[in-house]
């Protein structure tokens, strides 16, 4: 007796591949690119600092978080400044004695992060290198020198702190560093922090001006090398008091930072990270028993 084979079902014609639907591709991607672009808008956006205007407290390879609500919305909190210039904020807000913010000049759409020294209404002046605000100066303590990793120092692929040159010692560790000579500065609300003045010059001096409605005066933390609120357009600076129209955000925390270093080699992607300032916030720390404005 004949086996029965068993028998199998016959196999069904190979579909034909379906269409891809670029229509549908490209809207996914759209709405992709316009939640991205709304996050980076209204939200937070990262930042790297370029320069040493804010050394100590920022160096040059900072990789930052900035938050863009605080104070409000304007036409600079848009990605890229794709909107036209004006005055219109939406929930403003002002900031605080000490905010770490970013601004953009009146006659350049660059990115430019500095302090806020002084508030609508405040009288403000620099005397000698010490801010008098309405009237009183200042609180400046010296501190220790800060100790700066020479190589640490770059600014678009050269070194940029050769007005340090004074300072530059070798330590135990076989490694050049510069020792600056440090300040505290401390403002009315407690916000304190280290600021370096090193030289004579002409920002050290500035005539007392009212801070108008609506605007803020601004300065580096690295008073000899910043172009903030002290120094005119044509010097690059900011030209006076910044309408909080032109402020963007406020600085946050440092993500990671990269001393310059780093090449192609993934050896080096390691070796230039400076991992203690990872994390680090950027809100200044507040003395207690401060008198607030």
């Amino acid at each position: 007796m004949k086996a029965v084979s068993e028998t199998h079902p016959v196999s069904e014609p190979e579909k034909k591949r379906e269409k891809i639907n670029w229509i549908a591709e490209v809207r996914g991607l759209a709405l992709m690119l316009l939640a991205v672009l709304a996050f980076h808008s209204l939200v937070a956006k990262p930042f790297y600092i370029p320069s040493t205007s804010m050394v100590p407290n920022l160096m040059v390879g900072d990789r930052l978080v900035v938050s863009k609500y605080p104070y409000g919305w304007s036409w600079v909190s848009a990605s890229f400044h794709l909107l036209p210039r004006s005055d219109t904020r939406i929930w403003p807000a002002t900031p605080q004695y000490g905010d770490i913010v970013i601004a953009v000049p009146p006659d350049r759409d660059e990115d430019y992060i500095k302090r806020v020294i002084g508030l609508p209404g405040d009288r403000i002046a620099v005397v000698n290198g010490q801010v008098i605000l309405n009237g009183k100066p200042v609180p400046q303590k010296v501190e220790p020198d800060i100790r700066i990793p020479v190589d640490a120092q770059l600014c678009e692929g050269r070194p940029c702190l050769g007005y340090w040159d004074n300072y530059r010692v070798r330590a135990a560790d076989g490694k050049d560093y510069y020792e600056v000579p440090a300040l505290r500065e401390t403002l009315p609300n407690g916000a304190t922090y280290l600021v370096i003045d090193h030289e004579n010059q002409m920002l050290d001096n500035y005539p007392e001006t009212l801070v108008p409605a609506g605007h803020v005066f601004l300065m580096g933390d690295n008073r000899d090398h910043s172009a903030d609120s002290r120094a005119e357009t044509w010097e690059r600076g900011l030209g006076g008091p910044v309408p909080l129209a032109n402020v963007g955000g406020r600085a946050e925390f440092i993500t990671f930072s990269l001393d310059g270093t780093t090449t192609w080699n993934p050896a080096t992607w390691w070796s230039s990270l400076r991992g203690k300032r990872a994390w680090t916030t950027l809100r200044p720390p507040l003395v207690k028993g401060a008198a607030s404005k």
